[in-house]
């Protein structure tokens, strides 16, 4: 462990840069599981423990929003 402390800190363009592609891969993993909510079957909503409502709910929100 002692390895990861001991390395040196990123430039701050290159930690914008990685902070810019998390950000990016969080939006884009919203996108690509909240829209396909609104076509699961209600059996398909009860294994994922999800009720029509909250499915509706989650498949409207916008890609920046937790």
């Amino acid at each position: 462990m002692s390895f990861l402390v001991s390395r040196p800190a990123l430039p701050v363009a290159a930690e914008l840069a990685v902070a810019l592609a998390v950000l990016i891969t969080k939006w884009n993993l919203r996108i690509r599981t909240r829209k396909p909510l609104r076509y699961l079957s209600q059996e398909q909503l009860d294994d994922i423990g999800r009720n029509r409502a909250e499915a509706q709910h989650q498949a409207t929100l916008p890609f920046w929003r937790p």
